[in-house]
């Protein structure tokens, strides 16, 4: 089973501070868990938002000088 995390350590982990995985649960960009008043997320949750959120670089092709 997943380790469900708290906000604070959510934060953490995306290296931000706790305002974000806020924002992200307000907005219903990520999945949590509701148990009473507390929030929890679970951590593959957050592996998958970065996942998800990882632009790879371009690979770009030089010819003469110029952008093939």
């Amino acid at each position: 089973m997943d380790r469900l995390l708290t906000v604070d350590e959510a934060a953490a982990l995306l290296g931000t501070t706790d305002r974000f995985p806020r924002r992200l649960i307000a907005e219903r960009r990520i999945a949590f868990v509701k148990l009473g008043t507390h929030v929890r997320i679970r951590e593959s949750v957050l592996n998958a938002y970065i996942a998800e959120s990882t632009v790879e670089p371009l690979s770009i092709r030089w010819r003469n000088g110029e952008v093939a």
